[in-house]
């Protein structure tokens, strides 16, 4: 039987529920079977949602009784107050793009991929034979599975020209996912209270990470080709950084990748003021027109801390992900992972080899590009035609996200207010600016389920702007 028939049931018996006094009794299981036409599964399944929502109570070979109510009493928790003092950083709520939208609604705000462009069966089938191994019971070692890094290195080592030399898998370090790696990565490489170098806008999360670990995220301008390697220099130089946190390829929230030359030349600023560039390759496999260019492959001197993940290409549920340093940063960044959860999950890390190692997972690839180009162009045309008001600087490469500027003067949060009343679910662009925001801006997912209603989000979108 599906989700949907054990969703039926909750939902008849959470309204029985309602009407019954506490220490009722429940139908019996087979009469549920008979009354709902299910499974015997199904009906366990509806039962066991209702316990752990706290409103029933099983009593192995007795039956279920309805749960009594206690009645909530507001606790005064002021005494914390004083205990917890000033927070050591302002973090806001959940952000835009975590947000859940409702089930009928036009979803272009957030960052995963829905399963249909996931490697399903891949992965399924990888966490079946995960389970069936030992690293289902062993532990692994800190740094990751050997297999899994020396999977990582080959990769970049692919991309590294001849004359320099390669990361090897003693360079790799295994993080559960990369939100979680930037977090050692800024803690590792900068001081708490010391500037750290950003693109404006940028990625959220790496915001979000560089103020939880202390550090204070400065702005460096980036445009349709990058940051200027002029501006960037300027920008070590007043605040005497020593880091600076990028995307080369498929920027999110812009989508631009740098050009090889324009890498050379920031990477050489990085060189000459001795500090790190931390290349975060998140889009590495979603490549449309080009393919991913890491920096770090033109770097054999340790200034390139290289982050792959392998969350939002193979699944959520594997948070997977690789750092790739060299010399004392490495022992660093491992130090503090291993300080803050000892290791990353055997069982994930054996079925994300399992994925990659598949000759279907390269099969995959090849469908995803096809599958993302048709998404974006979809979206690009929809904007174009419904809502002229966005301006599109870029038609990005790869990635997953348009980046869309509105007329001067929007009221943003109310344009995203708007939409979703309307049933489209927006990102606002204010978010992925490490300062005050450059403009007004909209973040499009091209990913988002049902593209045949691209058009109709964006006559939304167009709409709202127009009335507001």
């Amino acid at each position: 039987m599906s989700n949907d028939s054990s969703d039926r049931i909750a939902v008849a018996l959470r309204s029985w529920i309602r009407e019954a006094p506490a220490g009722a009794q429940l139908p019996s299981s087979r009469t549920l079977v008979t009354e709902y036409a299910a499974s015997p599964v199904t009906v366990q399944k509806a039962l066991r949602r209702l316990v752990a929502e706290g409103l029933v109570e099983s009593r192995p070979g007795v039956g279920s009784f309805v749960r009594a109510v206690r009645p909530s009493r507001g606790a005064d928790f002021g005494w914390q107050t004083a205990a917890l003092r000033a927070p050591r950083a302002r973090l806001t709520g959940v952000a835009g793009p975590l947000q859940v939208a409702p089930p009928d609604a036009l979803a272009l705000h957030a960052g995963y991929p829905p399963a249909e462009l996931l490697p399903e069966r891949l992965v399924r089938a990888a966490l079946g034979r995960a389970a069936r191994s030992s690293a289902a019971t062993d532990r692994p070692p800190s740094a990751g599975l050997q297999e899994l890094r020396a999977w990582f290195a080959a990769e970049l080592a692919d991309a590294t020209p001849a004359h320099l030399g390669a990361v090897t898998a003693a360079d790799v370090v295994v993080a559960p996912g990369s939100q979680s790696a930037l977090s050692s990565i800024f803690r590792a490489l900068v001081a708490p209270g010391q500037p750290l170098l950003v693109e404006s806008p940028t990625y959220w999360g790496a915001i979000q990470a560089a103020q939880q670990a202390g550090v204070v995220p400065v702005p460096v301008p980036t445009g349709p080709d990058g940051p200027n390697p002029e501006d960037l220099d300027r920008a070590f130089r007043e605040t005497g950084a020593r880091a600076f946190y990028a995307q080369a390829n498929f920027a999110n929230p812009t989508g631009v990748q740098w050009s090889v030359e324009r890498a050379d030349q920031l990477l050489e600023v990085v060189r000459q003021h001795g500090a790190f560039l931390v290349d975060d390759d998140w889009a590495h496999d979603f490549g449309i027109d080009s393919g991913p260019r890491p920096v770090a492959a033109r770097d054999d001197a340790g200034h390139v801390v290289y982050l792959r993940s392998l969350t939002k290409s193979v699944s959520p549920a594997v948070r997977v992900a690789a750092v790739v340093a060299r010399g004392p940063a490495r022992d660093r960044i491992l130090g503090d992972r291993a300080a803050e959860s000892m290791y990353v999950s055997g069982l994930l890390q054996q079925a994300a080899v399992e994925v990659v190692s598949d000759p279907g997972w390269r099969s995959h690839l090849r469908r995803l590009r096809v599958q993302l180009r048709e998404r974006r162009d979809l979206l690009v045309e929809s904007v174009r035609a419904h809502a002229p008001g966005l301006e599109l600087d870029v038609v990005p490469p790869g990635g997953l996200h348009l980046w869309a500027r509105l007329p001067a003067g929007t009221d943003v949060p109310r344009l995203v207010r708007d939409c979703a009343a309307r049933g489209v679910w927006v990102s606002g662009g204010d978010e992925w600016f490490p300062a005050e925001p450059s403009g007004p801006f909209l973040r499009l997912t091209f990913t988002g389920p049902e593209p045949a209603r691209y058009p109709e989000a964006a006559r939304v979108i167009g709409e709202v702007l127009a009335v507001g």
